[in-house]
């Protein structure tokens, strides 16, 4: 166990996250949360008054490579969804894996992005088993080289592998079928 920041320990107990529930939550422009459904505080472990005005990455656990964020911040800023496999932090310092879709969402009137809207579903052990290694890479690489060699990494492994970003996460989640209208019927409900 190791500290996080000096009020939170990081615990190696993971919650498990159901594949048949969604985790919702939404943030303004600069990623302050501004709503959380009743799925996402029961597993992130604070009440929503706790969460209502924080910053999203209270979530973020130290596993989790810069990368992915920088990655899904220049997507969903330019309007585009990401999916992406994350490691989350609760309070009490578990942690849990989901496959998340962030989107911006529009204004109506003016089609300026207003928010984003992160859909979340329980990741399969084979995903997260595929994912662990190439993001402690990741990490590693971050310590010694920063960001830009994290993303250089990133970047050949994908041209290697022959895909795309977007590519090797539809391949690692499964998206495609039942999942995709999950997450479309989601987007629905909550927009």
């Amino acid at each position: 166990m190791h500290s996080v920041n000096s009020d939170r320990k990081v615990l190696d107990i993971e919650i498990p996250v159901s594949r048949k529930k969604y985790i919702v939550s939404k943030t303004d422009l600069k990623g302050i949360i501004t709503y959380g459904n009743d799925y996402f505080t029961e597993i992130a472990g604070y009440t929503e008054a706790e969460l209502i005005g924080q910053p999203h990455n209270i979530l973020r656990h130290p596993d989790m490579p810069r990368i992915v964020f920088k990655l899904a911040w220049d997507s969903i800023k330019a309007g585009i969804p990401i999916f992406a496999l994350v490691k989350n932090l609760s309070k009490d310092g578990r942690y849990y894996w989901v496959v998340a879709e962030i989107v911006a969402r529009r204004d109506d009137l003016t089609n300026q992005i207003i928010g984003y809207t992160a859909y979340r579903t329980g990741a399969t052990q084979k995903a997260i088993d595929t994912i662990e290694p190439i993001y402690a890479k990741l990490i590693e690489i971050e310590k010694i080289s920063g960001m830009k060699g994290s993303e250089d990494y990133l970047t050949g492994y994908l041209e290697e592998a022959g895909m795309t970003y977007d590519q090797f996460m539809d391949k690692l989640i499964g998206n495609k079928g039942l999942f995709k209208v999950f997450f479309g019927a989601m987007k629905k409900l909550f927009g």
